[in-house]
């Protein structure tokens, strides 16, 4: 059995230790990225208390979703979303799609939807050209539009992956411009940012949900 107890116990001590940092009212939400894990794992993840766990393929969200049914998880999707994939996401019911890339996926999106689902709005924070996600310049007026054309996407928020680099000054600008844009944002409630490897900077820059794979099941 591989020490799950263990790893959560240290990542949220991390996060506590970096959360205080900022305030003792701010609060972070940890989701478990399972993407490379069996139902097995997650379950014994889940079993040391556990809840939210992050999916990056469309598939993978439905077959361990439905081979851990008996369990009260809270799925978020976190992949890049490909179009002919929608009505199966849409069947699947995430709590949570963290990766609304593109106009026109939010209108393609909207065109199946039969009822609301609750996304975040991916930012390309760092404007490479390997990620997906709105330009920060862009970004807000995005959003707005977003939320006006598209009355079945409920838009809760942001979410970045930070810069893809070893310098943490770089990183730590990447978090602090995905940041800035979500304080803009009206009724804006997750700033989703930070991964295993920069997770106590994105919290440090405002981020409230953290996206943690190897951290705990390696």
């Amino acid at each position: 059995m591989k020490p799950y107890q263990a790893h959560l116990d240290s990542v949220i001590e991390n996060i506590e230790k970096a959360r205080l940092g900022v305030s003792a009212h701010h609060i972070v939400k940890l989701v478990a990225v399972s993407k490379y894990s069996t139902a097995q794992e997650i379950q014994a993840l889940w079993n040391v208390g556990q809840r939210a766990f992050g999916e990056n393929k469309v598939q993978d969200l439905i077959s361990k979703s439905k081979e851990l049914d008996a369990l009260p998880l809270e799925w978020h999707f976190i992949g890049h979303l490909q179009k002919n994939k929608i009505h199966a996401l849409i069947e699947a019911q995430p709590f949570l799609v963290h990766s609304l890339d593109s106009f026109e996926l939010a209108l393609a999106l909207e065109a199946r939807l039969q009822e609301p689902m609750d996304m975040l709005l991916q930012i390309n924070s760092a404007q490479e050209a390997t990620k997906g996600g709105f330009a920060p310049d862009a970004a807000r007026d995005a959003y707005l539009e977003i939320q006006q054309r598209c009355t079945h996407i409920r838009l809760k928020g942001v979410m970045t992956i930070g810069a893809h680099t070893t310098d943490e000054k770089i990183i730590q600008k990447s978090f602090q411009t995905t940041k800035a844009i979500f304080d803009t944002l009206p009724d804006a409630t997750i700033c989703s940012m930070g991964m295993s490897s920069d997770y106590k900077l994105a919290i440090a820059c405002g981020s409230n949900m953290v996206r943690i794979g190897s951290a705990l099941f390696s």
